[in-house]
């Protein structure tokens, strides 16, 4: 005789899945402690003037800088990974990237994760060193290098604010592919209201070390 299995009494609690990221009351000294969750595929915007910790902020997701907190990854806590598997996983685009080497081609050792002409790159630019490139050249190649590690978390700390409009369009789309096709979670540091609008379903205030989430209508 088989037994009956009980049905969940209340399967639609049992088919939702863990958000991709969990943030608990995480805080530093720049800022009160923040809690919030980014689902897969979602892309959030902190807005906030210079000096109001955005920056700091994403350093401590990244666990790049010592914070009070926990953070998960897929139920998974931060410190039950080894930090360079974390930062792998929940990658960070600073404003301005370090260089280890003389050329930009010397720091990617797998094949290209976009192809460069979507980013308004061609192949010269990767054998050009690093000191004749522009700011703006910088920015875009660091965001390779960022995605030919396949990380299921962007942090991305002002990744357009050297760029001109057709470029800023470029990774725009680029990284909205990329949140798509892999279902990565994106938390956007923009001062760009309209581009909060165009890339983010929500939208975070940091001011005074305190934040709030906005609707990205109400961005002031």
């Amino acid at each position: 005789m088989t037994t009956a299995v009980p049905e969940p009494s209340h399967p639609e609690e049992a088919s939702k899945s863990l958000p991709l990221l969990q943030i608990k009351n995480l805080s530093r000294a720049t800022f009160t402690p923040v809690t919030l969750d980014l689902e897969a595929g979602e892309c959030l915007c902190i807005y906030g003037p210079s000096g109001s910790g955005k920056s700091q902020l994403l350093r401590a997701i990244a666990e790049l800088d010592p914070s009070e907190g926990e953070l998960r990854l897929d139920g998974v806590l931060s410190t039950d990974m080894k930090p360079f598997e974390w930062r792998r996983q929940v990658g960070l685009l600073p404003p301005e990237s370090s260089w280890w080497f003389d050329t930009p081609a010397a720091h990617f050792h797998n094949s290209m994760p976009v192809a460069l002409h979507r980013l308004g790159l061609d192949e010269g630019t990767l054998t050009q060193p690093i000191t004749r490139l522009s700011s703006g050249e910088k920015q875009r190649l660091a965001l390779l290098r960022l995605l030919v590690n396949q990380p299921r978390v962007l942090l991305l700390d002002e990744p357009t604010a050297n760029l001109d409009p057709e470029n800023v369009q470029r990774v725009e789309a680029v990284i909205e592919d990329y949140r798509r096709q892999r279902g990565a979670a994106v938390l956007w540091v923009s001062h760009d209201r309209q581009q909060a609008a165009r890339v983010a379903s929500r939208s975070l205030q940091l001011e005074n070390g305190h934040i709030r989430e906005l609707e990205v209508d109400a961005l002031p």
